[in-house]
């Protein structure tokens, strides 16, 4: 598809008059004002207008978690609503509360909007319990079943290639075993509620290290531990048979580069088959936290060289690798911050960076089949990093000239930094 026509697409997705975004033989539904997806129906290609009626579309049959449920053929995301993380919506709400006027109503807009729940400590876990609880008693109420979004973010030394990390487990402290514990405890959650489906982003940054960041020794010595426990991950998740997971596959300033996309392939692969191929293992989220573009006719500067300047290219470059290699190439894109283009001094500066705002909605109208969804995975407000150069957790890119200061600490709310978002959200809020 043309870059134009695509453009078009998100547009219409997101409320805009336009081209239409489903395929033949489907039906653009808006849940609400902030997620709309392509649906199974007989007037293919029409949009339908907003409203508050359940989405309706092809669901799975709840069963006990043994294993031996075969994953949906099709995006996982269809047919399902999504749940609102309660965390989430209550920083958000409080952040609205100290703001006033139109700023405050587009602030409180987004805690109705679909975002990722991070698990990057193992006592945020029970709190996992909590939401699939809620999810479940809402999909049973509503008559359609739920998905609740997680981050799998744990590896004991965790960010190899940081200045500084924020995990808590370390490799040579009993790490692996302390984060198969983890995964355990989060599989132990999901077990209790078949019924709610589960889409889950692996372990950030974690398999790209492993392709351009093996000559740092922390990566090269979490090498091994890395792949064991993002193996153990896919596998026990995979066993539920309500959880559809992506590993996730950094962005294309990242494992973009022409020639980082077939080392990629052949260890997003090589890891897949090893696990066995688990059969719900749909493929790879990128951007994650980040800021790039989905598609642009603009290149950013800080592109220059890389022909895979935007997320898009870098995944139609990337698919056929992985599908000539065995690997399942369906995608997710984190578009939560990517409002504003060209911000950025370096393509490699992630840390609060300023003037960004909030992007396209989360949505499953992307107009290209490799791609299930758009969403928000980092959740915006909750801070990147701390910009005080005593910290014990400070990282320099929270101190550069493109990262938004003063800056607290990393998870914890940055409200000027939501401010931001809000104000300069594309499309607006």
């Amino acid at each position: 598809m043309l870059k134009a026509q695509y453009m078009a697409n998100v547009e219409a997705s997101i409320g805009w008059t336009g081209p239409t975004t489903c395929v033949s033989g489907s039906t653009c539904t808006v849940n609400n004002a902030y997620y709309s997806q392509c649906l199974p129906g007989s007037s293919g290609g029409t949009t339908t207008t907003p409203t508050t009626t359940p989405v309706t579309g092809p669901t799975t049959t709840a069963s006990a978690p043994t294993g031996s449920q075969t994953p949906d053929a099709g995006n996982p995301f269809l047919g399902h609503n999504i749940y609102l993380t309660p965390f989430y919506a209550a920083e958000v709400t409080a952040a609205a509360a100290n703001l006033t006027g139109t700023t405050q109503t587009k602030a409180l807009s987004v805690a109705k909007i679909p975002t990722f729940t991070w698990f990057d400590t193992v006592a945020k876990v029970p709190s996992l319990g909590t939401y699939l609880a809620d999810a479940s008693a809402q999909g049973k109420s509503s008559g359609t079943p739920m998905i609740v979004e997680i981050i799998v973010y744990d590896l004991p030394d965790r960010d190899c290639a940081a200045a500084a990390s924020n995990g808590e487990f370390s490799i040579a402290d009993n790490g692996q075993a302390n984060y198969f514990n983890y995964i355990d405890q989060l599989v132990a959650q999901i077990k209790q509620f078949p019924d709610v489906r589960v889409i889950a982003i692996i372990e950030p940054d974690s398999l790209a290290n492993l392709v351009t960041n093996l000559s740092v020794e922390k990566c090269a010595n979490a090498q091994t531990t890395y792949l064991a426990c993002v193996t153990y991950a896919i596998q026990q998740l995979n066993a539920l048979g309500n959880v559809y997971s992506y590993l996730d596959a950094g962005h294309a300033g990242w494992l973009g580069w022409p020639a980082n996309l077939s080392p990629a392939a052949q260890l997003f692969t090589s890891l897949y088959k090893n696990a066995g191929s688990p059969s719900f293992v749909r493929g790879l989220a990128t951007n994650v936290a980040n800021y790039n573009s989905f598609t642009t006719n603009s290149p950013d500067p800080i592109t220059q060289g890389n022909p895979n300047y935007d997320e898009l290219l870098y995944i139609n470059a990337l698919a056929p690798v992985l599908q000539s290699a065995g690997f399942p190439a369906h995608f997710i894109v984190d578009q939560g911050r990517s409002g504003v283009q060209n911000i950025r001094q370096q393509w490699g500066d992630w840390c609060n960076v300023k003037g960004a705002g909030f992007g396209t909605r989360p949505t499953t109208n992307t107009g290209v089949t490799l791609v299930d969804s758009i969403v928000w995975a980092k959740p915006g407000g909750e801070c990147d990093g701390t910009s005080n150069t005593s910290a014990a957790r400070y990282d320099y890119h929270c101190g550069l000239s493109d990262a938004d200061q003063p800056a607290p600490e990393a998870g914890t709310w940055f409200q000027e930094y939501f401010v931001t978002l809000v104000n300069n959200a594309n499309p607006s809020l």
